[in-house]
């Protein structure tokens, strides 16, 4: 009977054991999970205290990280291609990196250059000539020869080039791929669909844009044509899936902000189109005073306008993808250029630059110590490329 008595004893006791062990154990759990709670609340108030600053914080100034000096000759023109630098003149185009590494060298003679960029590739062409030479970030491509004299060029993504091409009665709108293979082609004349007078292709290659001007009872008017080059287009007349009529506008200028959207931009209109096959027109706005200026880039597109306020000389209207206007912003500098990344908006000249978030924060304002070719964004923030005639800085806002 003791022993029995024993037993349950001692059994007693390793059931109040295992549950103390089991308790201690639950308790160890949670004493974790409250560790791990309480340190990411500390890690992302701190992230999210870190991110107030860095989008609160206001640059006065600059300092210049590093200086690669280079030569540059009377008459040659810089442009970026995305994070390189593009020289080009009559007499050839090269290609360097923000160290001044030779990417790519490309001799020609042009008298009348025809420039097109889509991305990190460009297209030169020869206006009146019959050469059109592809490049990208990484060296050249290849060369396009035309049998009729080029009048305008536009480029896609992948390396497909759209000429322009006179013919005598006819003007041939033709595709090219960068081996110089005739991909397709169409033709056109005033008294028919109109001469085209603004061109764009979509960044893979597929969609073609062209804006056609003819006139209508003695005034100017446009068509807006798309052409698909891929499944769909085969089974559709002359590759065209859709022709938009703007009876009451000019259209300068045309463009795609990704391979879905594109615009068409007139003296105070603006069509904005969604669909990578079949596109429709999305979004029509009219403007009360005439665009002055076109850019893109980054999904974002920018009109510029006189400003309103007399205490502003511009205004910059923005729009994405998704066909709406984002928000507008006024400066007073003279532009030569504005660039879209992914979280700011960028104005510039020679010597003054001002930089916005897209939610309006002027983030900096301020002025180059020397006169500056282009300023090209980098992937560190707020660093940036500037070029000169004398040396390609990098540079960290401050």
């Amino acid at each position: 009977m003791a022993d029995i008595r024993n037993f349950l004893k001692e059994k007693e006791k390793r059931e109040k054991n295992q549950q103390d062990f089991r308790q201690k154990i639950q308790r160890h759990k949670l004493a974790a999970i409250y560790r791990f709670v309480l340190i990411f609340a500390v890690l992302a108030a701190l992230a999210a205290f870190l991110t107030i600053q860095f989008k609160g914080h206001i640059y006065t100034g600059y300092d210049i990280i590093s200086v690669v000096e280079r030569e540059k000759n009377s008459g040659a023109v810089d442009i970026a291609l995305k994070d390189r630098i593009v020289t080009y003149s009559k007499d050839g185009a090269h290609c360097v990196d923000s160290k001044g590494n030779v990417i790519w060298n490309q001799t020609y003679e042009i008298q009348d250059i025809k420039l097109a960029v889509n991305q990190d590739v460009i297209a030169i062409g020869n206006y009146n000539g019959r050469e059109i030479y592809l490049q990208n970030t990484q060296g050249i491509l290849g060369t396009v020869n035309t049998t009729m004299p080029i009048r305008d060029i536009a480029v896609s993504a992948n390396g497909y080039v759209t000429a322009v091409l006179a013919d005598t009665d006819i003007t041939w709108v033709n595709t090219y791929d960068s081996s110089g293979e005739l991909k397709s082609y169409a033709k056109t004349s005033m008294k028919f669909s109109g001469y085209p007078g603004a061109i764009s292709l979509s960044p893979d290659g597929k969609m073609l844009m062209v804006a056609y001007a003819y006139v209508d009872a003695g005034e100017l008017k446009t068509n807006v044509a798309f052409y698909n080059f891929g499944p769909v287009g085969d089974n559709a007349s002359d590759y065209i899936v859709g022709v938009f009529v703007c009876a009451d506008m000019l259209v300068p200028e045309v463009g795609f902000l990704d391979k879905e959207t594109s615009y068409a931009v007139g003296d105070s209109q603006l069509k904005i189109y969604k669909g990578s096959q079949k596109p429709m027109q999305a979004a029509n706005y009219l403007f009360d005073r005439e665009v002055l200026s076109v850019f893109s880039g980054e999904g974002h597109l920018g009109l510029v306008f006189d400003s309103e306020e007399p205490e502003y000389r511009y205004k910059l209207n923005v729009y994405n993808t998704a066909a709406e206007r984002e928000e507008h912003y006024y400066f007073n500098i003279n532009y030569t250029d504005i660039l879209f990344t992914q979280d700011n908006i960028i104005i510039y000249n020679e010597r003054e630059c001002v930089i916005f978030t897209y939610d309006g924060v002027e983030k900096f304002n301020g002025t180059f110590s020397e006169n500056v070719n282009l300023l090209i964004p980098t992937n560190a923030a707020y660093r940036f490329i500037l070029v000169t005639n004398d040396a390609i800085e990098t540079i960290q806002l401050r």
